[in-house]
């Protein structure tokens, strides 16, 4: 037996950790630059307030129901995070962090247990040491404690275990929108050959489903049927790309701003290649206008790396020949970012033939002293915060930088935002 545990209303919930008067009241939180709601309390979710509805639409909703508005604040959920994440794996040896507020525990050698008394004492304990309330959902297999733990939230008790016995009465039950996997283009194709509920799903011909939607629904109808086809992935797989991509809080027009809102994203992704111990080969970064002011602009520039780095410095030096490559002036740019690809082990460099030498120093020993240099930076920066040092070209005046007015404080990662009491 598999459990996911979820997190009802992650956001949310953490801004009420901090703040309990924000029980019973309506509340959302918003995306980058205050644009859309991304969470919402069963309060907020009772007044209609849909997933991504822009804030403008709702000023007359917010002033009339007084409804509580946060800007994002994802440092804190992270943390939060990780919090939930480190009580959960007291519960079982093998856990996988399925997302910020998702993971499925393996309940293998369980048998003779109460499973759901023992998700009661999983829900009691994470509320009890983060303060965070979570569902708990039960199930053969990922899909199937996938569908449990929405039963779970509906039903109100928090944990549902879906017995062998009782899977057909609740798939039935089940439109075919909401299996995970199952999104609405796929819905309506099913729908058209007669099948309506996860149940019917279930009971499908597997050489018609092959023949029509290929292996992924086969495993996906195995996995309905009790027999499991996606494993717990207890390690997590190497990364093959990472991003960086923000939205502007005001458009960039000057190729210096645009220089230093990129400069600062590589600066980040430089900082998650080391923390991954990883080395990108291959560079992308790209900046585009809006959609709905003007005549769209979007270009993108690569830049192939001679030796595959972590290291910042390297990392700029291209970033801002591509940057020269993209700009156009007279364009407004509302969102930028950088793609690293080609990722590699750090242990595994391939140094190139003509690096370049500084004074009698060899090219490995000048990669020696940048690395032990950039680890000096991140150190500092995780100690002091982030920016606490940086690269010139970043600026220090950032009028691009996210728009963030409702943010509540950084209690559990800032000394200055310790709460008082």
């Amino acid at each position: 037996m598999l459990a996911l545990v979820d997190c009802n209303n992650f956001y949310v919930s953490c801004e009420r950790v901090f703040n309990p008067a924000l029980e019973g009241k309506p509340v959302v939180v918003l995306s980058n630059n205050d644009g859309c709601v991304v969470a919402r309390s069963p309060e907020a979710k009772a007044l209609g307030i849909k997933m991504g509805t822009p804030i403008f639409q709702l000023r007359d909703a917010i002033a009339q129901h007084r409804i509580q508005v946060y800007s994002s604040n994802y440092t804190l959920y992270g943390d939060m995070s990780q919090r939930v994440m480190e009580v959960l794996s007291g519960f079982t040896p093998s856990i996988e962090v399925y997302s910020i507020d998702e993971a499925f525990l393996d309940f293998s050698g369980f048998a003779g247990r109460d499973l759901t008394a023992y998700g009661q004492t999983i829900r009691q304990t994470v509320r009890q040491w983060t303060g965070i309330p979570v569902s708990v959902g039960v199930g053969a297999t990922k899909t199937l404690a996938k569908l449990a733990n929405r039963q779970a939230k509906r039903s109100g008790s928090g944990v549902c275990v879906l017995e062998p016995e009782r899977v057909e009465t609740v798939l039935e039950a089940i439109a075919l929108e909401d299996i995970w996997g199952i999104g609405r283009r796929y819905a309506v194709s099913l729908q058209s050959y007669g099948i309506n509920t996860a149940l019917d799903l279930q009971q499908a011909d597997l050489d018609w489903v092959k023949q029509r939607y290929g292996i992924v629904m086969v495993r996906l109808v195995y996995e309905l049927r009790g027999v499991s086809c996606l494993p717990l992935e207890l390690v997590t797989p190497p990364k093959k790309s990472l991003m960086v991509s923000r939205s502007f809080g005001q458009t960039v027009t000057t190729l210096a701003d645009l220089k230093g809102a990129i400069a600062t994203f590589v600066s980040r992704a430089a900082e998650k290649l080391r923390r991954h111990q990883l080395n990108a080969s291959v560079m992308t970064v790209f900046a585009s206008s809006s959609r709905f002011q003007g005549e769209y602009y979007s270009r993108g520039a690569t830049v192939s790396l001679l030796v595959a780095t972590n290291q910042t410095p390297e990392l700029l030096a291209g970033a801002m020949e591509g940057v020269e490559r993209l700009y156009q002036p007279g364009v407004a740019f509302k969102r930028a970012g950088v793609l690293m690809q080609g990722l590699t082990p750090e242990q595994a460099v391939q140094m190139a033939l003509w690096d370049s030498c500084v004074g009698e120093a060899s090219p490995l020993e000048n990669r020696l002293r940048q690395q032990a240099l950039m680890q000096t930076v991140d150190r500092i920066n995780q100690q002091f915060g982030a920016g606490t040092l940086r690269f010139g070209i970043q600026g220090f005046c950032q009028p691009w930088a996210l728009q963030s007015k409702r943010r509540s404080p950084r209690y559990t990662t800032c000394w200055k935002s310790l709460l008082e009491v």
